[in-house]
């Protein structure tokens, strides 16, 4: 009972902090290259900044808001900010393919992410064959062997990320930093070392979460 209190008088202490500023990075996502006067308007204040020559940005806004992101040439984006971090954002040319690896998935937005993993998905898919041509199941990806085995590739690299993110944006900087009174640094300590599985992040209540965190820092602290 006394955990839950306290909880919920550290959660009304976090809903009573001030905006803060947002800053970030915009890069074009295949040569990393910075991108200069791209638009970042923040979707709960409907202010308007752009990036500098630099690629950098500042807005004003605070954990939780929604970033919609544009210029010219370049697929559209909308960002979650769920962590008071610096944020580095890359953008995908219109129509550009990509060749996916472990250093690009980790620059892909989450928008971005979640469209190449259905691409990966699809081509797996099986599909039937009418029964006047034989009837038979056949799966795309597997009709060419190197198609098939860079599907497989990028599906498990896509995932992989995918799931990470989901412990991410809830295991977060920001929430620890509100429950714990510990530095930036053991914090990135703390959540490297108590980092949930991605079972427990899917079927736990924020308050719960609150609460594992808690009693993680009695073992943090030993």
């Amino acid at each position: 009972m006394i955990k839950y209190i306290i909880l919920g008088f550290l959660t009304l202490c976090a809903t009573l902090s001030h905006a803060q500023q947002i800053n970030g990075y915009i890069y074009d996502l295949v040569n990393s290259q910075p991108l200069y006067n791209v638009e970042i308007k923040n979707l709960r204040t409907n202010e308007i900044a752009n990036s500098n020559r630099d690629g950098a940005f500042k807005i004003t806004g605070q954990v939780n808001d929604y970033l919609a992101i544009h210029i010219l040439g370049y697929s559209a984006d909308t960002i979650f900010y769920y962590d008071d971090a610096v944020r580095r954002i890359y953008l995908n040319k219109d129509e550009n393919i990509l060749h996916i690896d472990e250093v690009l998935v980790k620059r892909l937005t989450d928008n971005v992410l979640a469209e190449e993993l259905e691409k990966a998905k699809n081509a797996g898919k099986i599909v039937e064959v009418p029964r006047n041509q034989g009837g038979v199941k056949i799966s795309p990806s597997r009709l060419l062997g190197r198609d098939a085995k860079n599907a497989r590739k990028n599906m498990d690299i896509l995932f992989e990320e995918y799931q990470a993110r989901k412990i991410d944006r809830r295991f977060t900087k920001h929430l620890i930093a509100s429950l714990l009174p510990i530095n930036d640094a053991d914090i990135a300590l703390f959540r490297e070392r108590f980092r949930p599985t991605v079972e427990f992040i899917e079927n736990t209540t924020d308050e719960d979460l609150k609460v594992y965190i808690i009693e993680s820092y009695t073992t943090f602290k030993k």
